[in-house]
């Protein structure tokens, strides 16, 4: 790597580290399902900027643009899913407690 592109692979790798470690602390220490759908959110965010940043970085946009446009398909899905989830969880238990889950049943 030329010097221009190992500078901007520290600057955004800096964040993308930094989002990465917030959405895990908001998944393990949340007990709130919208909570934890955040930091599920945040992971899969630092995710995908990574890929975008390795893609540029070794000049290869092509692939890196179908996977990650895949990934945020299927990002989409898994929020809706999970919302969906919370949704029938706040319905059955009137509160977002992740606790709450093992009660439902079907």
């Amino acid at each position: 790597m030329s010097g221009d592109y190992w500078q901007i692979f520290l600057t955004f790798g800096f964040f993308i580290i930094l989002t990465f470690v917030c959405g895990l602390y908001c998944m393990l220490v949340s007990r709130n399902i919208i909570r934890a759908i955040i930091g599920l959110e945040l992971l899969i965010k630092a995710v995908t900027l990574l890929m975008i940043l390795v893609g540029y970085v070794s000049g290869r946009t092509s692939v890196t643009q179908a996977m990650v446009i895949t990934i945020i398909v299927i990002e989409v899905v898994v929020a809706v899913v999970a919302g969906g989830i919370a949704l029938r969880s706040f319905r059955y238990n009137d509160n977002l407690d992740i606790r709450g889950l093992k009660r439902l049943k079907g």
